[in-house]
């Protein structure tokens, strides 16, 4: 059975996906600019896989997300002016200006951190799954990762511990096909990473990640199976970032003809094409949406810049050890 939102839905997911879309295309342009330390890691090209399982979770349900991580945050509820301040280093940033485009967390609606470290995530999701769990409220966990994570150790003994106790859990595997500069063909001897599954007696399923829809019904069987107790599901989104590594005008070494083939299946364009086919959108209004997120993203900025930076007093608070 297909499980695909309503268009009602279908407009709303649309909105975040370009909101995401926007908001890394600023971030990249200060970046660019020098207004943002450290690096910045761009979802843009992925956005059809947060948006399209997080657009499904509760309040309550939980996140975890890795370095590209601003797509999760956004689609999960995350509020674009605090994570602009936490951008730019304020103090009224999601982490007080300490944790950076990294570690963006907000506990009160269940992101449980963007993780610097590659496979960090696995093992808090499984915590808070057990959680879940533990305290019977049906919560099911997300745990973002990349291609990369999959070949650590904590993604490999997280995916254990959930399988042995059938954790509600879905372990989110977006393969963008490169561990920073390595391609996963050079990373791992597979090259379908949902196959991985079958060494935990799970379910592994892979889909086109850059398909709306393919994401969401996906997720959907996932969830519910997490949500009903029969245990974790190994989803590999098959996706591509469109840009390098960190920023946008890194020197990218990858081909320049896989580059464009993967821009011409772009997220966003390819949903906007299907809801104009289904007259859910119309040309215009979508002009019009982006024109109204892209005013958002500004003032989110301007909001930032107003901000004021941490006080020097501050500097080992939240600081555990």
């Amino acid at each position: 059975m297909n499980r695909y939102p309503d268009d009602e839905q279908l407009l709303s997911i649309y909105r975040t996906m370009v909101t995401i879309r926007e908001f890394e295309e600023a971030a990249g342009r200060m970046a660019e600019q020098a207004q943002i330390p450290g690096a910045v890691h761009l979802y843009a090209g992925q956005e059809a896989v947060a948006a399209g399982i997080c657009s499904q979770l509760r309040k309550s349900d939980t996140i975890a997300s890795n370095h590209r991580g601003h797509g999760h945050c956004i689609a999960k509820g995350g509020d674009i002016r605090l994570m602009f301040a936490e951008l730019l280093g304020r103090a009224s940033g999601y982490c007080h200006g300490k944790g950076g485009s990294m570690h963006i967390a907000d506990l009160d609606i269940g992101i449980l951190g963007a993780n610097g470290i590659v496979g960090g995530g696995p093992p808090i999701t499984v915590g808070a799954a057990f959680a879940a769990q533990y305290k019977g409220t049906g919560d099911v966990s997300i745990c973002f990762s990349g291609d990369g994570s999959t070949n650590e150790g904590t993604w490999h003994e997280s995916l254990n511990y959930a399988a042995l106790f059938k954790l509600p859990l879905v372990f989110v595997v977006e393969n963008n096909h490169y561990g920073e500069f390595t391609a996963q063909s050079g990373q791992a001897p597979i090259s379908r990473l949902s196959d991985r599954a079958a060494a935990y007696g799970i379910l592994g399923v892979t889909v086109d990640g850059q398909d709306l829809l393919a994401v969401f019904d996906a997720a959907a069987e996932a969830i519910e199976r997490a949500r009903a107790g029969e245990g974790p599901t190994l989803l590999e989104c098959d996706t591509y970032r469109f840009y390098n590594h960190t920023g946008r005008s890194e020197r990218d070494p990858r081909p320049e003809e896989e580059r464009a083939k993967w821009r011409e299946r772009d997220p966003v364009v390819l949903l906007r094409q299907k809801m104009e086919e289904r007259s859910i959108l119309s040309a215009e209004g979508a002009e019009k949406m982006t024109a109204e997120v892209q005013a958002e993203v500004e003032a989110a900025i301007a909001f930032a810049k107003e901000e004021p930076y941490p006080d020097p007093s501050e500097l080992l608070t939240d600081v555990y050890s």
